[in-house]
Formats: structure tokens, sequence, C-alpha cells
């Protein structure tokens, strides 16, 4: 007598059941088989990691630009306030034009204000202006900050009035002005073109303090701040410059 196989052994339900598999195969990860009672999973959609990386690395950029913009805002203030209870005995140490002592002046005059008005009108183009030129990179922000600081107070040292004392962040503001200015002409990159238009447009009018005329106001500092904020802007775009002959010495020439 034969003996009958049971359904678990039919061949044509073991073929379909191969068949099903191997459709599966082809399926992602995690999804469950044709004909499953039970829904494919839907994993959220991930964000690439290099995009990831750089939403991290520009949110970083942001926050020690804006924590190290208003710890100088608040340096300023505390040395206003030391100034104001010693009435007004280190404003003496601000850049003495052709003296010995005046030089120590280079390295505090634009930390340096005549009172609290003069602070207080600085305070704006300071964050503003220095903000910016962080977000160009806090090293790079940093090395235009200290090349501006030493050729304002240099050359206010050499070219100021016999007998005057330069003080003020103003010096700073000059510079950052002109290096973000310059620095989208020098690296053509086209965000650092439209903020050196934008800055332009909100602060170029007071490049005229660069000129002599107003009594009481250090337009050697002003002028040399400038002058300091265009050589960073070159010097500090060197690579990008390098990088664009570059490209240009690569390119074919074109046959007319």
């Amino acid at each position: 007598m034969a003996e009958q196989m049971g359904p678990s052994f039919d061949p044509d339900r073991i073929a379909a059941l191969r068949a099903e598999l191997q459709k599966s195969a082809g399926s992602p990860a995690g999804a469950a088989p044709p004909g499953s009672p039970f829904p494919s999973p839907r994993p959220a959609p991930a964000a690439p990691a290099s995009e990831s990386g750089r939403t991290a690395a520009l949110k970083l950029l942001w926050q020690r630009a804006i924590a190290m913009t208003l710890g100088f805002v608040a340096l300023l203030y505390a040395v206003e306030g030391v100034d104001t209870v010693s009435h007004h005995d280190l404003d003496g140490a601000g850049v003495r034009p052709r003296t010995a002592e005046g030089l120590e002046g280079i390295v505090f005059a634009p930390v340096l204000h005549a009172n609290w008005a003069h602070l207080v009108g600085n305070t704006l183009p300071v964050i503003v202006l220095g903000l910016l030129t962080l977000l160009t990179g806090i090293g790079r922000g940093l090395a235009a900050t200290a090349i501006v600081w030493v050729v304002a107070g240099v050359g206010t040292w050499l070219t100021g009035a016999s007998g005057s004392v330069h003080i003020g962040a103003s010096v700073l503001v000059f510079g950052w002005l002109t290096y973000l200015i310059s620095r989208g002409l020098f690296t053509r990159h086209l965000w650092q073109i439209l903020v050196g238009v934008v800055v332009g447009l909100l602060y170029g009018s007071i490049l005229w303090g660069v000129l002599p005329g107003q009594a009481g106001i250090s337009w050697q500092g002003h002028l040399f701040g400038a002058l300091g904020g265009l050589l960073a802007g070159w010097v500090l775009s060197s690579n990008e410059r390098r990088h664009r002959r570059g490209e240009s010495a690569g390119r074919p020439a074109s046959s007319g």
C-alpha cells in the first residue's frame, strides 16, 4: 500500500515557497516578505553624513563666534568701568606717537575709551563687524584682528600728532570693515562678496573717518586700521587666490 504524502511535503507547495523566498531576498533590509500580514517598517530618512557634519560645524562656528564677540564687548565694558573708578587713569596707556612709553598703547589702545558715550558708540559696530569677521573662520578672524590691531597701532604711533593720545576700538571697526569688503573681492566667493556689499552699504559711510578734519577724532587710527583690514584681506585669502590661479592655468585656452 503506497504511503500518501502529507500536505507539508507537497512538491508544488515547496516550489511556491522557494519562489516567494527568492522574491523577498531582493527586498530592502527589514522589509516584510510579500504576502506578509505585517507592514514593512519604514526607517526614518537619515541626512547624509557630510551634510550633517557641515551643519554641526556651522552651528559650532556660530556659537564660538557669538561667545567670543560678546566676551570681547564685556571686556571693553569691564575696562571702562575700572577706568571710570580710577578717574580715567587708564586712558594714558593709549598710543602716544613717537614716544617710548607710547609703544604700550599699540597693545592697550583698542580696549580703552574716553568715556561711556565713546564706548556705547562703538559697541554695535564692534558686535556686528567683529562677529562677521569671526564667521569667516575663528582662526582667520583672530588673525585678521591681530593684523589690524598691530598695523593701526604702529601706523598711529608713527604718524600721530605729537603730544596726542589715541584710544578706542574704532580702529578695529575700520579694519574689520575693509577686511570683510576686500576679502570678497580677493576670494571671489559669492557669499563673501555679498557680505562685503551688505557691510559696505551699512557702514561704508564711516570710511570718511579716515580723512583728517574733525577735532578729537583719531583719523590716523582709522586710516591705518582700514589699511590693516585691506592687508589682512589680502594675506588671508592667499590660498583661495592660489587655487583660483591654478584652476585658470589648467583651463584650456579658447581658440576664439
